[in-house]
């Protein structure tokens, strides 16, 4: 109720006055007006109930700015907000724009492979042919993945490690642009998928044994540097025949480096499993306890891929059919593993490149990590099992001899002095001073140097 009093000249307006004042006097009466001792009351309480609303109104106000502060983080680009970043990686910004410009707008016909991290686009960036990886929602890898990929591929360069040119992280994308593997992956070469049930993939490579063996080692000199480099030893994590990638002279190159690992010293890290069904390495799955060996492992997987042209996991009636290392293993423990092999090689192997190479590949896959070879290990051996195949037939065949006198005894003093496990370490070192290629004299070498009577 509002009451207006003023002075006026009028009889009715001073009536209203004397009504007004009426009116108060009737609410005073009426305990309208509250008495003097419930107002005190009421005053004490207005601090209290002040200063809970301005609390209530602070968190409000609080929850606010933090959301707007991180929604405004966000958009920043990922080289803003990490904070282990070189400036080396400041310089491999590439600008959304130019990866539009690169792939013409995500053309879908410049669509070349769609993996873990996202699809793949052929692009031209620069005047120079480039494959770009871009993020998509739904996909296993994120953030995270993106961030180590740059950070592992800023630091190291190698010969048999894809090269990545630059990354992109406006509009809340994430791209990564690397060099063009002109023939895709190893797997690519090596089977097919068919729509026969009972045999769900079929051998179509045209690989030759000689190719394959090349391909093998050029990988395992990847992964070797990664081991050994300077930066205290990188463990790749997901290696497999997909991320083994192929250049234009069949030169390979590993890739996808998204979930590697730093620096770790000994086998005390336990970390989350990381890696791919079929490839993974059962003591890491089971222990939790990653080290170099668990890539020695996935790499004897892609050794029998290599070899039976077949993948590592397929759906098959037959249980021991299924996982392509137990196969394998099976097959060779019935001293028949020469039963499975990719038809396409019978008749063309050298019989001690076979045996060596099947050697090489139970060592990689024993269950234990510390029965396993170390990867230099295993790269002496494949070069070993090359030399062995580059021997000349007699009459149009191999000489299937386990021990080869001519080689074995000119051989001897030599590997003696050298055994497979000790022989790289000098080499190794000074591969990560003086030349990312140093480490590529290896059993090749002697070989040669023996082919012309020299000694070392």
């Amino acid at each position: 109720m509002n009451v207006s009093v003023g002075p006026r000249n009028d009889s009715e307006n001073q009536m209203a006055f004397l009504n007004g004042i009426e009116i108060m006097e009737s609410m005073k009466e009426s305990n309208f007006v509250v008495p003097e001792e419930r107002s005190k009351k009421r005053t004490n309480l207005v601090p209290i109930v002040g200063s809970v609303v301005g609390a209530v109104v602070f968190v409000v106000v609080f929850i606010v700015a933090m959301v707007m502060f991180l929604k405004c983080r966000k958009r920043k680009p990922l080289s803003e907000k990490t904070s282990n970043m070189s400036p080396l990686d400041l310089a491999l910004r590439i600008s959304y724009y130019e990866i539009e410009q690169a792939t013409k707008n995500f053309n879908s016909g410049l669509l070349i492979g769609e993996g873990g991290f996202g699809r793949v686009y052929e692009g031209l960036f620069r005047g120079k042919k480039v494959a770009v990886k871009r993020s998509e929602p739904g996909h296993g890898q994120g953030l995270l993945e993106f961030q180590t990929e740059i950070v592992v591929l800023s630091r190291i360069r190698h010969r048999h490690l894809v090269s990545l040119i630059g990354y992109c992280d406006e509009r809340s994308e994430m791209i990564l642009v690397y060099e063009f593997m002109e023939k895709g992956t190893l797997r690519d070469h090596l089977y097919n998928r068919s729509s026969d049930v009972e045999k769900p993939y079929f051998a179509r490579s045209d690989l030759s044994w000689k190719q394959r063996l090349e391909i093998c080692i050029g990988a395992a000199k990847g992964l070797n540097y990664l081991h050994t480099g300077s930066d205290g030893g990188i463990i790749h994590r997901d290696v497999k025949s997909t991320n083994i990638l192929l250049d234009e002279r069949l030169v390979a190159k590993v890739a996808d480096f998204g979930v590697s690992k730093f620096n770790l010293p000994d086998a005390e890290h336990s970390v989350d499993v990381k890696g791919t069904f079929g490839y993974l390495d059962p003591e890491y799955f089971l222990s939790l306890q990653l080290t170099d060996k668990s890539d020695v492992y996935s790499f004897g997987v892609v050794l029998l891929e290599v070899l039976c042209a077949r993948p590592a996991v397929m759906v098959s009636n037959r249980r021991e059919e299924v996982n392509l290392a137990e196969w394998g293993m099976l097959w060779l423990r019935k001293g028949q593993l020469e039963k499975i092999i990719d038809p396409m090689l019978v008749d063309t192997i050298n019989p001690n490149s076979l045996r060596k190479f099947v050697e090489t590949t139970e060592k990689c896959l024993r269950p234990s990590g510390n029965e396993r070879p170390m990867m230099r290990d295993v790269l002496w051996d494949l070069e070993y099992a090359l030399q062995l195949q580059l021997i000349p037939m007699n009459n149009g065949t191999f000489d299937d001899s386990t021990t080869n006198a001519s080689l074995e005894f000119s051989m001897m003093p030599i590997l003696h002095r050298l055994p497979s496990n000790s022989f790289p370490a000098v080499e190794e070192e000074v591969a990560t001073v003086l030349s990312v290629d140093a480490f590529d004299v290896t059993a090749s070498d002697v070989f040669s140097l023996l082919s012309v009577g020299e000694a070392r």
